[in-house]
């Protein structure tokens, strides 16, 4: 579903990616994990159009997207809920709902994706009406992954979704990334809970100063040693 193949960028004269190269096979859930500044967040943007690469190349279901703006890339399914929730603070909850759905014209099938993000997020009903910028931190990035729910991604690129959350928070997260993979979403996951992540994920790469120096199962990384010792404080 998802090829990158080489890719290089950077912030001005700062490299962040350094020649990473990833496969998301359609029905997985793969994680990036590393350090902070190791390149993760920066590859999901060039993925998802936000950022333009140095060299290398993005494809989705064999297409290349290095000519395809972001909002045509949300169209052909490819959607990213961003680190930092960037919840649009001053519109309600249903708004914010309303917006990550900008792309589609089919009410009954939005109706229905309100109906099922509430269904999967209780609070977001009872905060409906609620403006966004006054909800807590969790439930501003349960209205995130909402809001990309919304945009009815085939493939979900979510960007360190527990970071800051309180650990309950963090199990109602990680728990709606598996009912979403399970209901025939693919998801591309970065976050720095490594356990977390190794744990739902199905395949993982392991991102170091903006290349890939590891790549495995998700079950062989979280017993791998050099895993535990840098990632799991083992």
């Amino acid at each position: 579903m998802l090829e990158v193949r080489d890719l290089h960028a950077a912030y001005g004269a700062i490299l962040a990616v350094n020649g990473v190269t990833l496969d998301v096979r359609s029905g997985e859930i793969v994680t990036l994990i590393g350090a902070n500044g190791a390149g993760k967040t920066t590859t999901l943007n060039c993925i998802a159009g936000l950022l333009k690469p140095k060299s290398g190349s993005v494809r989705f279901d064999g297409e290349d997207l290095a000519r395809v703006p972001a909002h045509d890339i949300v169209r052909r399914g490819l959607v990213m809920a961003p680190e930092g929730r960037r919840v649009f603070p001053r519109m309600t909850v249903a708004e914010n709902l309303e917006m990550g759905a900008f792309t589609r014209k089919d009410k009954d099938g939005i109706r229905a994706d309100f109906e099922r993000v509430y269904g999967l997020f209780p609070i977001l009903l009872e905060r409906a009406q609620q403006v966004a910028g006054t909800l807590s931190g969790g439930e501003q990035q349960m209205l995130a992954v909402g809001r990309a729910m919304m945009a009815r991604p085939r493939l979900l690129l979510l960007d360190e979704p527990s970071l800051g959350l309180a650990p309950l928070i963090v199990k109602r997260i990680f728990e709606v990334i598996r009912t979403l993979n399970e209901a025939g979403t693919t998801i591309l996951l970065v976050e720095q809970n490594a356990r977390m992540a190794l744990k739902t994920a199905h395949r993982g790469y392991v991102l170091e100063t903006g290349q890939v120096t590891m790549v495995d199962d998700a079950a062989r990384l979280l017993a791998d040693a050099r895993v535990q010792a840098a990632y799991l404080g083992e």
